[in-house]
């Protein structure tokens, strides 16, 4: 998983120069920490998250997470049975969506780096996100992972969403290399 996580992040070319400095900083932090895509590494580990929109980019699925009390994309820890990033993150959407017929980029859309309580102690995350795209009609089913689970129009999200989440939207707008 190290070894895809740093092959995806080095030959990734990020939109523009904030995320080609944190792409550098995700890569100096996998050079430091060879289990930082494990939650077991307590400095911090690489997460994946999608933002799952329906294929006419009207509408966004977000969840209210747990822990944090926001509404948020779908993602979590990469598990010992994914077998890349971009694979865990279509994982965390399928599983955190109830929705199975999904088209996820090709390459990372943004990244977020931010602290977390996690297995009881302050971390990091260093979620490697991707866009994914369902059908319209898709229906999403709330899992034990989420508070909530809802469609919103891209014209009237929540007002108190979270900068991370309206800049990852942003530039999942242009994206456009998906399988």
């Amino acid at each position: 998983m190290w070894a895809d996580a740093y092959s995806t992040l080095g030959s990734w070319q990020p939109p523009n120069a904030a995320l080609r400095l944190r792409r550098d900083e995700y890569l100096e932090f996998l050079t430091a920490n060879a289990n930082g895509v494990w939650r077991e590494c307590r400095v911090g580990h690489l997460t994946a998250s999608a933002l799952v929109l329906d294929e006419k980019r009207q509408r966004v699925l977000l969840t209210l997470h747990p822990k944090v009390g926001k509404w948020l994309q779908l993602g979590g820890h990469l598990e010992p049975g994914d077998t890349s990033v971009r694979a865990a993150a279509l994982r965390e959407a399928i599983e955190e969506s109830g929705i199975n017929s999904m088209r996820i980029s090709t390459n990372p859309v943004c990244l977020d780096r931010h602290p977390v309580p996690c297995a009881g102690a302050q971390s990091e995350h260093l979620d490697v996100q991707y866009l994914a795209l369902v059908p319209g009609g898709a229906r999403a089913v709330i899992s034990e992972e989420s508070d909530d689970l809802r469609w919103f129009d891209l014209a009237d999200l929540p007002p108190d969403l979270d900068q991370s989440v309206r800049t990852l939207i942003e530039l999942s707008m242009d994206q456009v290399h998906l399988n």
